[in-house]
């Protein structure tokens, strides 16, 4: 299992949207780093949900749940994979937080932060996890 972090603005698609629809497909990754890195996914990887615009905190970790498949009407350029939600933070962790926590200075989020989709560590992952006041 591996671990991400998928950046969203919450006008666009928030958790409140993923809980509501249940499954969604993540689409509309359009920076190269990021697709790759999405290209990575596998059915049960971790994804934290990160709120950007206003808000900007994680607020719940999401679960890929397909394998990542060509983006539909894109040419075969861009790719998607579907996820759910999983489990909700008991409380949101803000940006200002994880840029003050030791443990969490090699987050990518922190030094390239308009990245939609980057990899975590596991025990970035379980921090954060803690932090939102959930157990993995």
């Amino acid at each position: 299992m591996a671990y991400y972090l998928i950046k969203s603005d919450p006008e666009t698609y928030s958790w409140a949207d993923l809980l509501r629809e249940g499954r969604t497909r993540w689409d509309g990754i359009r920076n190269f780093q990021a697709r790759n890195y999405l290209k990575n996914w596998q059915p049960g990887d971790s994804l934290l949900f990160y709120h950007s615009g206003d808000e900007k905190a994680i607020v719940g970790v999401a679960k890929v749940v397909s394998e990542p498949y060509e983006e539909p009407g894109s040419g075969g350029r861009w790719f998607c994979a579907d996820i759910e939600p999983h489990m909700p933070f008991k409380q949101p962790v803000p940006l200002k937080l994880l840029k003050s926590t030791t443990e969490l200075q090699g987050l990518i989020l922190l030094k390239q932060s308009r990245l939609s989709v980057m990899p975590v560590q596991e025990r970035e992952f379980q921090r954060i996890v803690k932090m939102g006041g959930i157990m993995e």
